[in-house]
């Protein structure tokens, strides 16, 4: 897997995937990894993360941020999820991981996205209202280049490991998380909508750390979802 962009003008670019989309509990993150101008060699064994196992991913970390400038993990939580909608919260989280980024001394001025759909540059939104009143958030500004590319988690090196850093650090937070509820298996299924998880939802309601304003049951009853305690002991 080569670099994922060339710039003639020699500017800092950066390859972003995000992971947890599709969850029904915990937070939205986005991974982003800057390259120096010139760089052509990627990682060896990196594939996108979806195809490695767990293990794998977890070897393949320090050796990527061996490779690139900087990296940076952001994380929208299932709160402004809720409030914002999944399209701003990915814009939050991935402005985020760039803020990281720069935080560590690179600041990308283009970005690759995996995908047809650029929701890095997309107008900031309002402040919203979400099922616990008003969700408070600070989207960091960036004024970069987006570049789509579809499949880009497969044929490039930056997003590829941009995948797997947000996804092992999104992994390691659902499976702390689980430790205080155990009973939906964040630990297996990472807060996805498991056969094991929404039978929990069904017999012990939602948690701090779902996402409210989506389905989260087969049959949502009437009154609307219970909350369970705050999952201290």
């Amino acid at each position: 897997m080569g670099l994922s962009l060339q710039d003639p003008g020699g500017r800092l670019v950066g390859g972003m995937d995000e992971v947890g989309r599709g969850a029904l509990a915990g937070p939205v993150t986005a991974g982003l990894v800057v390259l120096r101008p010139g760089t052509e060699r990627g990682v060896a064994g990196l594939r996108d993360s979806k195809l490695l196992s767990p293990a794998r991913r977890e070897a393949l970390v320090p050796r990527i941020l061996a490779w690139c400038a900087a990296a940076g993990i952001g994380h929208a939580s299932p709160q402004e999820v809720d409030g914002l909608g999944l399209t701003a919260a990915l814009r939050l989280a991935g402005r985020r991981a760039i803020a990281a980024a720069a935080q560590r001394g690179a600041h990308p001025e283009v970005v690759l996205l995996d995908g047809g759909h650029d929701w890095l540059s997309l107008p900031q939104a309002p402040r919203a209202t979400g099922p616990a009143g008003p969700v408070p958030s600070s989207e960091p500004d960036w004024c970069g280049t987006v570049v789509t590319r579809v499949r880009a988690d497969l044929t490039c090196a930056s997003v590829a490991a941009a995948s797997v850093l947000a996804k092992v650090e999104r992994d390691r937070i659902m499976g702390e998380l689980s430790g205080g509820w155990p009973q939906y298996g964040w630990d297996s299924n990472k807060g996805y909508g498991s056969v094991r998880h929404r039978r929990a939802l069904e017999e012990h309601g939602t948690t701090p750390h779902h996402r409210l304003s989506w389905r989260l049951t087969q049959a949502p009853p009437a009154a609307g979802p219970r909350t369970i305690g705050d999952g201290t002991r």
